[in-house]
């Protein structure tokens, strides 16, 4: 992470990137998501923030928060369609990350308790990608959690990694597959630095990923992307409208192009990261500022549009 970014202080981190989180409390996060949808005709994810746990307690916490949401979810009046999926780190539940070292105890564990008590509400679920030491594990668990019968568990795929093409083949069958760019800096000797090359492997794997029969979600804030995804990628695949949709981050300045999607018929989703507490949000928010450092002079922007 850019030093500057680390030693801004917490309270202007949360300043300039609150409009990226939808509160400190679900049912914030869920009247967020139904004003979404109700407002805009947008669905979304819905994300914990709740990494860099250093207590069992807390790693047990986000396990019954998940599984609160999960309730959360199938209480909404929202159709099964508009409802929203719920994303999961698998840092959230271990002390022992694999980033630090540590063999993720307590990981799959938590998400097995979380991904059958989603089935059993009918509440969509994906596994999120970490940083590179998570993802042979990630990939692992996945396969897992295919072959105990959930198939409609959903995972991540970063382009800036040089494996993730190779790791295709990795994938259980059918998988959906939402394809980022992805906000953690990886070393040149893993990992592409330039985002012009990052940004078009999102067409290259989208494609690869929609002729192997997998639902893609294409996440990116770009609209040229966007637009070259669903102008020469889905054509040439011959993918209708039920194999793909667009996502975009919560917050982001995206309404016209949005709703010009919308207007098409083309799902657009939104990720909608919260919190039980701004302490748990700062990290996550520092490293949006990190990948995205124009965010500030945006938030400052809106908030003088907005007067």
């Amino acid at each position: 992470m850019n030093p500057l970014i680390r030693v801004i202080p917490a309270f202007l981190v949360r300043f300039f990137a609150k409009p990226y989180v939808a509160g400190d409390s679900l049912q914030k996060a869920m009247d967020v998501v139904h004003g979404l949808h109700r407002e805009r005709g947008l669905v979304a994810t819905l994300d914990l923030l709740a990494e860099d746990i250093h207590t069992e307690e807390r790693a047990h916490a986000n396990r019954d928060t998940y599984l609160r949401m999960v309730d959360a979810i199938a209480a909404s009046p929202l159709s099964a369609a508009a409802r929203p999926t719920l994303s999961m780190k698998p840092s959230s539940y271990t002390i022992h990350p694999m980033q630090r070292g540590g063999d993720a105890r307590g990981t799959r564990e938590a998400i097995f308790a979380i991904v059958e008590h989603a089935r059993s509400k009918g509440v969509l679920t994906t596994v999120d990608m970490e940083g590179r030491q998570w993802t042979d594990y990630t990939l692992r668990l996945l396969q897992e959690l295919h072959a105990a019968g959930h198939s409609d568990v959903g995972c991540v795929l970063q382009t800036r990694l040089d494996r993730t093409e190779r790791d295709l083949d990795a994938l259980p069958k059918g998988i959906r597959v939402r394809v980022v760019i992805g906000i953690y800096r990886e070393p040149a000797d893993v990992a592409v630095t330039d985002k012009v090359t990052m940004k078009e492997r999102l067409l290259t794997l989208s494609e690869k990923l929609l002729r192997r029969g997998h639902y893609v979600e294409f996440a990116t804030h770009d609209d040229g992307y966007v637009r070259r995804f669903l102008d020469e990628v889905v054509p040439r695949v011959g993918a209708g409208k039920d194999r793909y949709e667009v996502q975009m981050l919560y917050g982001v300045p995206r309404d016209r192009f949005l709703a010009d999607l919308r207007s098409k018929g083309v799902t657009a989703r939104l990720y909608v990261p919260f919190a039980l507490g701004w302490d748990m949000a700062i990290q996550y928010l520092r490293r949006r500022l990190d990948e995205f450092p124009a965010m500030a002079l945006l938030v400052t922007k809106n908030l003088f549009l907005r007067r």
